[in-house]
């Protein structure tokens, strides 16, 4: 599934935060959104997400050639990922196996799956661990792993690594580029860490008061 967006403008008290925005996603890659802090990265990732509707301009989830209906069933084919992940009153296990119980999945299965994901983002030993109790770093990784146990086709990650000590982060960057490797996911994520971007982007945009230009690489 691949996304395209054309011409997105959004405005926030008569403040354009997005002007004539305009580029395309590709299947199975990781593409890297950088700029600084309130030039509009996260609000075009919460349109892109459908959390939010832009003021004009279209989004286009493309399948075989063909735009998809926005309709309950992609929005499940989709997830996103905010920089403070929200963490329900219960075990890691419970925290991460949520969008497969209210998907109807059988409990044998939400288990397989919860195991793999949690072993995958590194928390396995800490499955019947309170989510509470875990550090913030933890806390985002266990948000990347309920957003993975859910098999999206593409992955937003907002500021996946702010506010996370450099160990985590090195952790999270290391699950971003074996999913790279893997080309699985479409993973597109917002950074202000133009370092960070390198490491981790097939493609690489900026977001410059308003509008978007590709990086060439």
């Amino acid at each position: 599934m691949k996304l395209l967006i054309n011409h997105i403008r959004k405005s926030y008290n008569r403040r354009e935060v997005l002007k004539d925005c305009s580029c395309a996603f590709s299947d199975g890659t990781v593409s890297v959104l950088m700029g600084p802090n309130g030039c509009g990265k996260s609000t075009l990732l919460r349109i892109s997400a459908l959390l939010e509707p832009p003021d004009s301009g279209e989004l286009l989830f493309m399948e075989d050639g063909s735009p998809l209906s926005v309709t309950m069933t992609l929005r499940r084919r989709i997830t996103l990922v905010l920089p403070r992940t929200g963490v329900f009153n219960t075990t890691v296990f419970r925290n991460v196996a949520y969008g497969l119980t209210v998907r109807g999945m059988r409990k044998a299965e939400i288990e397989k799956k919860v195991l793999r994901t949690l072993s995958f983002v590194g928390l396995d030993h800490l499955m019947h661990q309170h989510a509470r109790t875990l550090s913030s770093g933890e806390m985002q990784r266990m948000g990347i792993a309920r957003a993975l146990a859910i098999d999206p086709e593409i992955l937003f990650l907002d500021e996946p690594t702010a506010s996370v000590d450099q160990e985590n982060t090195a952790i999270i960057e290391s699950i971003i580029l074996t999913m790279r490797k893997k080309a699985r996911t479409t993973v597109i994520i917002t950074t202000h860490d133009r370092d960070q971007a390198e490491r981790l982007a097939d493609h690489l945009l900026v977001i410059d008061h308003g509008s978007i230009r590709v990086v060439t690489r």
